[in-house]
């Protein structure tokens, strides 16, 4: 496959046989070397022939081998001409990262460090298949998929502005939960306010350092401070729905005469009655994600309180920010020059909107909104900002955290014969999990480097460098 730097930041795919756009690649150059082995480059390469398509498929510097699309993969497709394709999102529906701030320090914290993180491994169920304490009818259930985060804040669970801070206010208007099939609704009646397996995961960590202190104290950062960060998803509802809709759109590819490079594209014109169930079910899936991660802070704040009997003033646990990945919006950008309504699907990139935008919160409209981007448990997790550049460049996106190195089979035998949990804690690191392999697949070398995927982004200056965590205490399924 051809690849032209751009410039220092910046590669080309060109556009070449079925292709309607060319592909760009936010990468330095040992990153695309990388890519260049794990065929993720012919996925973007691939996303590129779809219909509707504008400007270019572009990835960022974390992008891995997905279902269909790469994982770090960005693409915008025309409102009334383009498709949506269920791959594109991907399995985990709104997968995405939650920080909050407190008002402690390391300091205060560490001699409680062991306490506090088995007590969070209690009070937030984790591993594959979970059950969380919230029961739900199938009638709450709905209500959950219609309201989102206002849903789990309305019984108790956050605070009113925990839902200014999230984006879309925790909620996509279209979701439809008439449209979901019996099997999602069952899976997701027993698994609300649970944090999963994989990748997931809840930490406690500090601040590190600060890169733009102005952009700092707006976001309410400074150096030693203590934060929460969640990494969870839609659970087996969001999975059972893009299973659901795969199978749909298979036939509704053969329905178009469309020839597809791969038939995990399958897709379906974004106006179809295929296209607008899929969008009104991804929007249940994505509410439920919200009201997850907004159960499970409420239940990190209780806990800190109850473990360090102190109080909400003293602990002053406050929602950052809650941004999503894995998930399809109907947003407008400018495209050869003039304004036009796209579907923006990210999978495994981040929201990256700059200053001004009215879809932020007034804190941030001088700044841009917050970006969250996790590394892995033994190095960094960053928090950016977003810019005008990205605006421009990448339909207000970036990197939505480290991205895999290595598959979970080649991690498990890297990690033959070593304890991760050991070599963590010599670092300070304290690890709570449940799956028999969590620490071989999920150890840090699995992961490229959070810090040159940050590097990259900020150079290209699509994000902007605020401020690096380091973990102090991880729970994991």
């Amino acid at each position: 496959m051809q690849i032209e730097p751009l410039d220092p930041y910046r590669w080309q795919i060109p556009k070449t046989g079925q292709m309607r756009v060319p592909g760009i690649i936010y990468s330095s150059e040992a990153g695309i070397r990388a890519m260049s082995r794990d065929g993720s480059l012919q996925q973007v390469a691939n996303v590129a022939t779809l219909p509707g398509i504008v400007t270019a498929a572009l990835a960022m510097p974390d992008i891995h081998l997905g279902y269909g699309f790469p994982i770090g993969g960005v693409a915008a497709f025309d409102w009334e001409t383009g498709v949506i394709s269920p791959g594109g999102v991907g399995y985990d529906i709104n997968c995405g990262v939650r920080l909050a701030t407190t008002a402690l320090t390391e300091d205060e914290i560490r001699p409680h460090l062991e306490p506090l993180a088995n007590r969070l491994f209690q009070a937030v169920p984790a591993g594959v298949g979970s059950k969380g304490s919230v029961r739900l009818s199938v009638r709450d259930l709905k209500q959950v998929l219609i309201q989102g985060s206002a849903w789990a804040v309305a019984r108790g669970f956050g605070e009113d502005s925990d839902i200014e801070y999230t984006e879309e206010n925790g909620c996509l208007v279209q979701a439809d939960p008439g449209v979901l099939s019996d099997r999602a609704l069952e899976r997701g009646r027993n698994q609300l306010g649970t944090l999963g397996s994989g990748n997931h995961f809840l930490e406690i960590g500090v601040v590190e350092e600060i890169f733009d202190a102005h952009i700092a104290r707006v976001f309410g950062l400074f150096p030693g401070q203590v934060t929460v960060m969640l990494h969870s998803g839609s659970r087996g509802l969001g999975y059972q729905v893009c299973d659901d809709h795969l199978a749909a759109m298979k036939k509704s590819v053969a329905k178009l005469g469309l020839t597809l490079p791969d038939r995990q594209l399958a897709c379906a014109m974004i106006q179809s009655e295929e296209g607008q169930t899929y969008l009104s079910a991804m929007a249940c899936a994505a509410n439920y994600a919200w009201a997850n991660r907004q159960i499970m802070l409420h239940r990190a704040r209780q806990t800190f309180m109850e473990t360090l009997s102190i109080s909400p003033n003293s602990l002053r646990m406050t929602l950052l920010y809650d941004v999503c990945h894995n998930i399809a919006k109907k947003e407008t950008h400018p495209v050869d020059g003039k304004k036009q309504t796209v579907c923006v699907v990210r999978k495994g990139a981040t929201r990256a909107f700059g200053p001004g935008n009215p879809d932020i919160p007034d804190r941030f409209q001088a700044v841009g909104q917050p970006i969250l981007t996790p590394g892995d448990m033994g190095r960094a997790s960053y928090v950016l900002c977003g810019t005008d550049t990205a605006m421009d460049q990448t339909f207000g996106s970036t990197c939505h955290g480290a991205g895999r190195l290595l598959s979970r089979k080649a991690a498990k035998k890297a990690g033959k014969r070593r304890s991760i949990q050991q070599e963590l804690a010599q670092k300070g690191i304290v690890v709570k999990y449940t799956g028999r392999f969590t620490m071989t697949e999920e150890m840090p070398e699995a992961y490229k480097d959070v810090s040159e995927v940050v590097g990259v982004v900020h150079g290209a200056g699509i994000s902007r460098m605020v401020a690096r965590l380091r973990p102090m205490a991880v729970v994991k399924g």
